[in-house]
């Protein structure tokens, strides 16, 4: 691993074949880390160099991405952005420099939902309301307006009782759903991390896949299903049609956060917290000590590249792709 740095405080280390596969990608990584209240941009300069420019959020959590509009989950708001590349060309400080810039366009005042996942969809901008077990619409009219929630919680209030938090997108519809348990309880969930995982199909709101390990960023592609177990360090492949499930890639490290894109999937990596008394259970507490993005080769499950920061980010929640 080639030792590439950055000034105090986000130091950080990659692979050398990291800048190679985002040129070869044309595409740019977001990271999400609310631990560090940062959202992180990280682009190749060429094929041999990394730069990166860290904004500063409140706790934040999902990322969101369509055309040009970008949509950030915050302690409290979600705010949403749009791109403009001509106003990038004549940024002040560095003109021609930059490819595209965001803007802050609207502010959604939403309260402590504890938002996970976020997403443009059919019906709008959906997220998954952690604290209220259940899917919102965001808008201007409320906080939230709830959409679905899984059939075995009894009322939509706050208190986080299963630990809904995955949502995945197919063709601007939500397919499928993540959470810890099955349960409909405070805090319920943090009784069994290790096999009370399950996937929903939000169609019909079944349970479709039980004793998952702490799943996590469920993605739709094709013929399967992609979810993160974090409580082993696993990608999970499964098929739609017979459930199959096959471990595509593991590591020692606790997994969250997915982009797949043009055939590689982008995974982002969270040490322990030392203080949890849910996640000090794990059996990865002791190895799951590396915080970061790395990349594997979708249809082999090949570790291709990775990077790792030294210090100020421990966690990473989100990761996301930015073509061109």
């Amino acid at each position: 691993m080639n030792d590439k740095t950055t000034k105090n405080p986000f130091q950080f280390s990659y692979s050398g074949s990291m800048p190679q596969l985002l040129q070869q990608l044309n595409c740019s990584l977001a990271l999400s880390t609310y631990q560090a209240g940062k959202v992180i941009f990280i682009s190749a300069l060429d094929n041999q160099k990394l730069i990166q420019l860290p904004r500063s959020f409140v706790k934040a959590m999902g990322i969101a991405l369509k055309g040009d509009q970008m949509a950030i989950a915050c302690i409290d708001e979600v705010i949403l952005f749009r791109a403009s590349t001509q106003l990038a060309t004549h940024y002040p400080k560095k003109p021609n420099v930059y490819d595209t810039m965001y803007f802050p366009r609207v502010t959604y005042h939403t309260g402590a939902l504890d938002i996970h996942d976020i997403d443009f969809c059919n019906q709008g901008l959906c997220a998954v309301n952690t604290n209220f077990s259940c899917i919102v619409k965001i808008d201007e009219h409320y906080n939230f307006t709830p959409i679905w929630k899984p059939s075995f919680i009894s009322k939509a209030t706050s208190g986080d009782h299963c630990h809904l938090n995955g949502m995945a997108i197919e063709d601007g519809e939500i397919k499928y759903v993540t959470a810890f348990a099955e349960t409909d309880a405070p805090r319920a969930w943090t009784k069994n991390l290790k096999t009370s995982g399950i996937l929903i199909d939000y169609a019909s709101n079944k349970v479709i896949v039980r004793d998952l390990a702490m799943p996590h960023s469920p993605r739709s592609l094709g013929d399967n299903i992609y979810v993160l177990q974090s409580a082993n360090g696993t990608l999970l492949r499964i098929n739609k049609s017979t459930l199959e499930k096959e471990v595509l890639f593991q590591y020692d490290g606790f997994l969250r956060g997915l982009s797949i894109h043009q055939g590689y999937a982008f995974i982002g990596l969270s040490k322990i917290r030392e203080e949890s008394s849910s996640f000090g259970k794990l059996g990865i507490k002791d190895t799951a000590n590396k915080a970061g993005v790395i990349a594997i080769e979708l249809s082999t499950g090949k570790h291709v590249t990775s990077l790792f920061y030294e210090n100020s980010v421990d966690e990473i929640y989100d990761v996301q792709v930015l073509p061109g």
